[in-house]
């Protein structure tokens, strides 16, 4: 069972990684690249000051502490721990691998991007009130091309970023349930 899984997971892997246009690799490089990111995250930051105003106070370093999490626990924990390589690693497969951006540390179980992409798309997935759907689903649109990136660029299996994503989403979900809770004590909502 475990030797048809891991054939799976090269399997999937070598279809995303196969797929390759010069412009195609440019974004998903451009996705994988972190400080790409920081004016988004910059802009998410003010946004988020601005609707949740002192709530900000209290919501802002939970969100901060769901990805530090997902960033520790992924990278600290889980890939001393468990010392997977790399698909761009392994010398069974690297050479049959397509890498247009490096490879990056040696070890890939779990992958810190998808960890850390879907702590931040699922917390704020989770705390945004309805009428910000669209900014949801982009969220997660981003968080997805994030992980498939990763994959694409040879850096990860995909079983690596599945389990990146459920560690990233469980962060997630602690945090937002912690502001969800502690927030009305906090800031009751008074009857105007």
């Amino acid at each position: 069972m475990i030797e048809q899984l891991q054939a799976l997971d090269r399997w999937l892997l070598l279809g995303a990684n196969s797929h390759h246009t010069p412009k195609l690799d440019a974004w998903m490089i451009f996705f994988s690249e972190r400080l790409v990111w920081f004016p988004a995250y910059f802009v998410l930051v003010v946004v988020l000051c601005y609707l949740f105003q002192r709530r900000a106070l209290l919501l802002l370093p939970l969100l901060g502490l769901s990805v530090a999490l997902a960033d520790v626990i992924s990278s600290r924990f889980f890939k001393p721990y468990f010392a997977r390589l790399r698909p761009c690693h392994d010398a069974t497969l690297s050479t049959t691998l397509n890498l247009v951006n490096g490879c990056g540390g040696q070890f890939g179980f779990l992958s810190s991007h998808a960890a850390n992409s879907f702590a931040l798309a699922v917390f704020m997935g989770l705390v945004l009130p309805a009428q910000y759907r669209i900014p949801k689903v982009l969220l997660y649109i981003w968080a997805a091309l994030v992980s498939y990136s990763r994959m694409y660029l040879g850096a990860h299996y995909p079983s690596d970023v599945v389990a990146g994503a459920l560690l990233g989403s469980a962060t997630a979900w602690a945090c937002a349930t912690a502001y969800q809770r502690l927030a009305p004590r906090w800031w009751p909502v008074t009857a105007s």
